[in-house]
This record gives C-alpha cells, sequence and structure tokens, in this order.
C-alpha cells in the first residue's frame, strides 16, 4: 500500500506556523499581512476557490481585501483595480483568480501585478527569479508540491523526474524546481508519443495535464512517487489526473484527490503573503524551508 501524501495534514501544520509568525511580528509591523483576491466574474469553482482562500486567511490573521467584479467588466476597470491594490499599503499579497471571463486576456492583467506582491508568482520577473534561482514569490501550486515532497523525506536530488504537463501555472515552474533540487527533469504532456513509456522512466511522476484519470498502471513504474495536481468532477465524484485505483497499488507514495495538492496550494498563497509582510517591515521568519 502507497504512502499517502497528506496535503491537508501540512497545510494545517503551516497554518499554524503562519499563526505564529504573524503573532510575533504584529506589535513591530503595526498592521496584519493584507492578501486580495481578485475575482472576475462567476464562474462557480471559482467562488469555492475564493471562499477557501478567504477563510485561510482569517484562521491564521490575515486581513481579507478582496474583490468581485461583474464578468462584463473592461480591462481597464481591472487594471484600475489591480493599479490601486498596489499602491494600497496594508495589502502585501494581490492574486487575480484564474481563469477569467473570456474576452479578458490575463497577461496584462497579471503583468500590472506589483512583483513584490504577487502572491501566485506569476508576474514574468517572479518566473525569471525562479528560472534564475534568485528569491521571489514561487508558483503557489509547484511550491506546495515541492514542501510536501520535502515533508515526506521523498529523495528528489539524483531522481529521474516527469512532469506531466506543460502549463506556465504548474508544468513549466515545476519542472524548474525539481531541476533546482537536482532531480533529471524530462517533461512530457497530452501530445507526447509513447507518453507510457516516458513515464514509466519516473522515479517521481508529476502529472498536472488537466485531463481526467489520464495516467493509469501502464504509466507507473512499480515504486515511483506520483503527485496528481488535477482536480475535476466526473460522474458526480471528484478525481484527478491520475486513475488513483489502478495507480495506487504500484506506487511508492500517492497524492489523493482531494486533500493532497489543493490545501498545500493554499498553504503557498498564505507563505507568500506572510513572506512579503515579514520582508515590507523588516521581520525575521522561519519559513526559509518552505521557499522553493
Amino acid at each position: 500500500m502507497a504512502t499517502l501524501l497528506d496535503g491537508r495534514r501540512l497545510a494545517a501544520e503551516i497554518e499554524r506556523r503562519l499563526s505564529a509568525v504573524i503573532s510575533e511580528g504584529l506589535p513591530e509591523a503595526g498592521r496584519a499581512p493584507g492578501l486580495a483576491v481578485l475575482r472576475v466574474g462567476d464562474d462557480p469553482a471559482s467562488g469555492v476557490y475564493v471562499a477557501n482562500k478567504e477563510k485561510a486567511c482569517g484562521r491564521i490573521g490575515i486581513s481579507s481585501h478582496g474583490g468581485h467584479l461583474a464578468a462584463d467588466t473592461p480591462a481597464e476597470e481591472v487594471l484600475a483595480v489591480i493599479r490601486r491594490l498596489n499602491a494600497d499599503p496594508t495589502v502585501d499579497g494581490i492574486l487575480l483568480q484564474l481563469p477569467l471571463p473570456e474576452g479578458l486576456a490575463e497577461e496584462p492583467l497579471l503583468a500590472a501585478i506589483d512583483p513584490d506582491k504577487d502572491a501566485d508568482g506569476l508576474h514574468t520577473l517572479n518566473l525569471g527569479r525562479l528560472l534564475k534561482g534568485e528569491p521571489g514569490p514561487r508558483s503557489c501550486t509547484p511550491a506546495g508540491v515541492m514542501a510536501l515532497l520535502r515533508s515526506a523525506d521523498v529523495p528528489i536530488s539524483g531522481t529521474q523526474a516527469v512532469v506531466v504537463g506543460r502549463s506556465i501555472l504548474v508544468g513549466k515552474p515545476m519542472a524548474l524546481m525539481l531541476q533546482a533540487a537536482d532531480a533529471t527533469v524530462t517533461v512530457a504532456h497530452s501530445r507526447t508519443h509513447h507518453l507510457s513509456e516516458v513515464t514509466r522512466q519516473a522515479d517521481l511522476l508529476v502529472v498536472a495535464a488537466g485531463r481526467p484519470q489520464l495516467i493509469g498502471a501502464v504509466h507507473v513504474k512499480p515504486g515511483a512517487v506520483v503527485v496528481d495536481v488535477g482536480i475535476h468532477r466526473l460522474d458526480g465524484k471528484l478525481c484527478g489526473d491520475v486513475d488513483y485505483e489502478t495507480v495506487e497499488p504500484l506506487a511508492a507514495a500517492i497524492t489523493p484527490v482531494p486533500g493532497g495538492v489543493g490545501p498545500m496550494t493554499v498553504a503557498m498563497l498564505l507563505v507568500n503573503t506572510v513572506v512579503a509582510w515579514c520582508h515590507r517591515h523588516g521581520l525575521e521568519h522561519d519559513l526559509g524551508d518552505l521557499l522553493s
């Protein structure tokens, strides 16, 4: 039976650490950290995600400065809100909830966010910092995967890692983080020929393809560590990009869906916000092990 990589448990532990950092730094900073989650439109899944993020902020003492704009809000109005949040001294982190409504381009809006307040680590400057190994906010989902692997003492250095997926949100930064941890990394995707031949080489398999149950037993080497980033609703049930029932018996360790990577994404959003707050006020923190 595979070891379960429990993201809920680790996320709760991280929240406790963040709460302690905030409590200790509050007298000197004079205010709590502030996170603004900006939602545009009425995508139901986004509504759930934003609510979860705001609840997490409340649990640890981060002030929420979020906004909800109508789906037909012009790009200039969204930009104006982002610029206002950039200038707001009580806001340490800004997240633009994706996906955006059709017709609203995400690139110029993400680029407008102050890189030092980029809580999701998606600004071009911060992706460049990741590429160069420089400090800066990291993309939350791959950073959460790295924290989860480290907490379970999963070996990374020297291993063969395969990332299935090449998005700027997960796949590409995930590959860079694994390379920085001295893994030998192959990036595959839904159009990779003979995908199973590639993925069966992996000691560590991270799947972020966005396709339900794409990866089955035929794709996994016995004893591999399998991280499933996907989440979908299929036949009324939640599932990931990995067919858990067939892969779990083969794997040495595996993330569940839900309860694996998802809670870690939210936890790392909080980490980015608290670290930015510490930097802004010259506060010490003990969160270095969470900064990939």
